[in-house]
């Protein structure tokens, strides 16, 4: 066994010898990164510039596009810088910020998701009340503490690991996850962690924001039920892009969860590759395709973006 001092980098072993096909994954994850930041970005400005869209809804939506600008760059630059690299090695430093990023990434995903999900459901089951329980100081004060809240969650889960003695240094995974570095050391308490670990990703990370959020879309459909044809329609356009990304994040997070803790001989190789990226890939470049297609406010908004309506506009309200 090697003692921790010496462990200074880690190595991804499912990398493998890729030869002249790394050219073409690194062109590919390269175009990803590219789209998830073009996508993203757009839609920030288009919020940014269009004043009818400053409202709650949109503010989170906001936030949600930062996070996913955050979670790719998180990993696919470093994703791409191993494609091309001869030996695959990543510092101790810039392994556990990684891991870093990424949990918070996630934790922000969550979170995001879960306050979009109370903003439907007062929107829909409680609409006269909307304006005060949902205002513009509030939501900036709740995104605040999702993040804040974020990172110090993930920097305590991180407190218990760092110190660990580790005694070996081969990942098999293409990226720095917790739980793996986690099994490599062979400290005695490590067993504290990998609960922490467990507690953090399952329970307060996905299990309870996924029970609140089916809490909320139990009572949206029985007013939707029990209401006009016309509240269905509006629950149901601004409500299924949310769903579909809840629904595609938590598979994601499963699946990732399952990976690391058992072996998937039975999944192919590249498959089980591209699933074990799809949380920071896959969903970066979904969220603001499906709610740029989806919500007609952002559509009419990209709209007068291209023909520079939303920019005159901006620029007149900053001259007045």
């Amino acid at each position: 066994m090697e003692n921790s001092s010496e462990i200074v980098s880690f190595v991804f072993a499912m990398y493998g010898n890729l030869g002249p096909l790394k050219y073409l994954y690194f062109t590919l994850a390269m175009l990803f990164y590219i789209s998830v930041l073009f996508a993203n970005t757009v839609l920030i400005v288009i919020i940014y510039m269009d004043r009818n869209l400053h409202e709650p809804m949109y503010l989170f939506l906001c936030s949600l596009f930062v996070n996913e600008i955050y979670g790719s760059t998180s990993m696919l630059p470093c994703l791409m810088s191993q494609i091309l690299s001869e030996t695959h090695e990543i510092s101790t430093f810039s392994c556990f910020l990684q891991i870093f990023n990424i949990h918070t990434y996630v934790a922000v995903e969550f979170g995001t998701l879960t306050i979009m999900a109370y903003d439907r459901y007062v929107c829909i089951c409680k609409p006269l009340h909307y304006n005060v329980m949902i205002t513009k100081r509030t939501v900036q004060n709740v995104i605040l503490v999702i993040w804040i809240v974020s990172f110090i969650e993930v920097g305590v889960l991180l407190s218990f690991t760092i110190h660990l003695k580790r005694c070996r240094r081969i990942i098999h995974k293409v990226f720095c996850a917790h739980h793996l570095v986690v099994e490599l050391s062979c400290s005695p308490d490590r067993t504290v962690s990998l609960i922490h670990d467990l507690v953090f990703g399952l329970i307060f990370t996905v299990a309870a924001p996924v029970s609140y959020i089916s809490f909320t879309y139990v009572k949206i459909l029985s007013v939707c039920l029990k209401g006009s044809k016309e509240t269905r329609m509006k629950a149901f356009d601004t409500c299924t892009p949310h769903f579909i990304s809840l629904v595609s994040f938590v598979f994601a997070c499963f699946y990732s969860m399952i990976t690391q803790r058992f072996d998937m001989f039975s999944v192919p190789y590249p498959l089980c590759v591209f699933l074990s990226m799809y949380v920071v890939i896959i969903q970066p470049l979904q969220n603001p395709v499906m709610y740029g297609l989806k919500l007609s406010k952002i559509q009419h908004a990209c709209k007068n973006l291209l023909t520079l309506k939303t920019l005159e506009q901006y620029i007149s309200t900053q001259v007045i």
